[in-house]
């Protein structure tokens, strides 16, 4: 797969989750409480800067209380 390929998928999975957290009413800093990821590593995968792992997916979806399956629904 094409970086550019890569560069639009973390884009597109930034944009899920920022919609997702928006449609729970979360603030990034609420967001961060509830799991165990910083909230400035979470503005930066909402922005596809940032390349996160397996582990990442998995507590974002804890905190936004989804299956991490909804987080790659995009």
């Amino acid at each position: 797969m094409a970086r550019k390929d890569h560069s639009l998928i973390q884009k597109k999975f930034g944009e899920n989750l920022q919609k997702i957290r928006n449609d729970k009413n979360l603030s990034l800093r609420e967001l961060a409480a509830k799991c165990d990821v910083d909230d400035s590593k979470i503005s930066k995968i909402e922005n596809g800067k940032f390349n996160i792992a397996l582990s990442t997916i998995i507590e974002l979806a804890k905190g936004l209380e989804i299956d991490a399956k909804e987080l790659m629904d995009f």
